[in-house]
């Protein structure tokens, strides 16, 4: 199945190392019961939080959407995953993009090969990680994981 969605530009952009954030986020109210894993998504501080219940488990610097192509906001579910995903807009094609979940829409989290610049917003409208962190988020999430996104 091939889909085509909003998907981030390649860009030339210089790697740099994002900072380091310790998972320090609290969560009073869960938007999921007992220890049911879900994903918090602050576009504020551009950060991905991986929770059990109300336990913080990881947490990474990703890079979300711009201002002309804002990431969506509310709560949402992962309904489709791909290992591999090609995706096109005007203009350009991304074959083989790592790790994709959808979350809402042609929306999703994945990896990012074309940048290198997480922490700052780069995308028209996705979540993008680098590889290795989506890697791990797509391992142990499932159909259906929760996904908050906020400011």
């Amino acid at each position: 199945m091939e889909v085509t969605i909003l998907v981030d530009t390649p860009t030339s952009i210089a790697p740099t190392a994002a900072p380091y954030v310790a998972p320090t986020q609290q969560v009073n109210n869960p938007p999921v019961s007992g220890g049911a894993r879900w994903i918090d998504i602050n576009l504020s501080t551009q950060q991905l939080f991986a929770y059990e219940g109300d336990t913080l488990v990881n947490s990474f610097i990703v890079s979300t959407g711009v201002s002309a192509t804002p990431t969506v906001t509310g709560t949402f579910k992962v309904y489709a995953r791909y290992l591999y995903a090609d995706m096109r807009g005007p203009g350009y094609f991304l074959p083989d993009v790592p790790y994709t979940m959808y979350f809402h829409k042609s929306y999703g989290i994945h990896g990012t090969y074309w940048h290198n610049n997480f922490g700052t917003p780069m995308s028209h409208g996705c979540v993008n990680m680098s590889i290795a962190d989506a890697g791990w988020v797509y391992n142990w999430s499932t159909f259906g994981t929760t996904v908050t996104v906020h400011y």
